[in-house]
């Protein structure tokens, strides 16, 4: 399959952006492929049309499908494994958010309550122990708000996401007391 320059550059530029967040490039760009074309696709099609190795695009999307990003599919009259991702943004964004809190504020969380549930804490700065119970109340109360936010509908997120700093009129709150409460 031959992408437009438009698409190609869609894929090339994710394949970039998933570098910056920690993810292989090719992974990224498997991702973006299979997208912004909203159909599925057989491994060789995607490593002819990323001009990537057949073995690469199979370890990529074992990666993506840990991340429950891509499932297997089967198309009627095709015998080989196709591959789909959701075409819906707002999908792939709540289990992109899921995953990341599982594999990274998960595990953080846990090695911070077993840090402070330690005895051996007594011995260490007062301070260090704060700082320690105060990143584990920001990583709780992150996670819990994101939670709520996930569950929401789509239309009622993206409103919430909208409102912004306007929050702050509906609970009242002025500059000043945003600056006395250290926000």
């Amino acid at each position: 399959m031959d992408l437009s320059p438009t698409l190609s550059r869609f894929v090339l530029h994710w394949g970039e952006m998933g570098t910056r967040w920690g993810v292989n490039r090719t992974v990224s760009q498997i991702h973006a492929l299979l997208y912004i074309t909203g159909r599925p696709m057989h491994a060789e099609e995607i490593a002819d049309t990323l001009k990537v190795a057949r073995s690469n695009v199979s370890n990529s999307i074992r990666e993506l499908q840990s991340w429950s990003l891509v499932k297997l599919v089967h198309v009627a009259g095709d015998r080989r494994d196709h591959f789909e991702t959701s075409r819906q943004v707002w999908e792939l964004f709540r289990t992109i958010v899921k995953e990341r809190q599982r594999r990274e504020i998960a595990p953080t969380m846990e090695v911070l309550r077993e840090l402070l549930a330690d005895p051996a804490i007594a011995k260490d700065p007062a301070e260090a122990k704060r700082r320690m119970q105060e990143t584990l109340e920001l990583l709780d109360t992150l996670t819990l708000w994101s939670d709520e936010m996930l569950r929401l509908d789509t239309q009622t997120l993206t409103k919430v996401l909208k409102l912004g700093a306007k929050i702050k009129k509906l609970l009242g709150r002025t500059p000043a007391e945003d600056t006395a409460a250290g926000a």
